[in-house]
């Protein structure tokens, strides 16, 4: 079997191990995987909307916004090692994660509504242009996901998770790393550098949809690919987000 890597970590090599076809068993496709994204998709903008209305409607929504963070980390992590169960799990995760997203895009655009009218839009649209560019450029092999591209992407993405990893439990001691928030420019730098490494790994997501359908792994492991690019476009998004709320913070 072929070793394929990704740097998002719910696109692991591992993943497609022991994923054997049984006779009669329908494949996995690029196309399926691809439509249950869309489908994913969908349920994270409704649920998204839902969180977004209610906040503007006087709801505090915070607490939902926690539950379903906590919520949507069990689920993700079931996936990841039941991959199995993704066809059942993914769409309560979508549902979870657009609650948060929802949330936290209320709470932004709420904040920098005087400074930086429609930042939540502009993320929205730069988001899907990244992807689409992404997308473009692998699909014409402008970017080939190579061995060597694979493990500094890899590398460079588990550093980015020990670093928020360690800013974390900082701020827990009352420690803050100020140009994880900040507009300075240090602080700008540092999310233009994590917005590369986050589009980067899509080139690593379509690959591994690419080549999970060439090695024939089984139906279900659509619903993991569709998953694992929603986890990668959701973080884009994220810090797409933060980037321009930084800008906006210097005005």
């Amino acid at each position: 079997m072929a070793l394929f890597k990704s740097g998002n970590p719910a696109l692991q090599e591992k993943m497609f191990q022991n994923t054997i076809i049984i006779p009669g068993q329908d494949a996995m496709t690029q196309r399926g995987a691809l439509n249950k994204f869309f489908f994913l998709f969908l349920m994270v903008m409704a649920s998204a909307y839902f969180t977004w209305g209610s906040f503007y409607n006087g709801v505090n929504v915070m607490p939902w916004m926690l539950g379903s963070a906590i919520g949507g980390l069990i689920v993700a992590f079931a996936i990841i090692f039941k991959k199995e169960w993704a066809p059942y799990l993914a769409p309560a995760y979508g549902l979870l994660e657009g609650v948060f997203v929802g949330g936290i895009s209320a709470v932004y655009n709420n904040a920098f509504e005087k400074v930086a009218p429609g930042i939540v839009m502009q993320a929205v649209g730069l988001t899907f242009g990244v992807v689409i560019a992404m997308y473009v450029l692998y699909q014409f092999r402008i970017i080939k996901a190579t061995q060597r591209l694979k493990s500094i992407i890899i590398t460079a993405t588990g550093g980015v998770a020990v670093f928020y990893l360690i800013a974390i439990v900082l701020r827990m001691f009352g420690i803050d790393i100020a140009f994880i928030h900040e507009g300075s420019n240090m602080g700008i730098l540092f999310s233009l550098v994590i917005v590369a490494i986050a589009a980067m790994n899509l080139i690593l997501d379509f690959d591994m949809i690419e080549q999970g359908a060439a090695m024939g792994a089984p139906k279900y492991m659509e619903w993991y690919c569709a998953f694992g690019l929603l986890v990668t476009i959701v973080w884009l998004y994220m810090e797409i987000l933060r980037l321009l709320s930084k800008f906006a913070s210097r005005k």
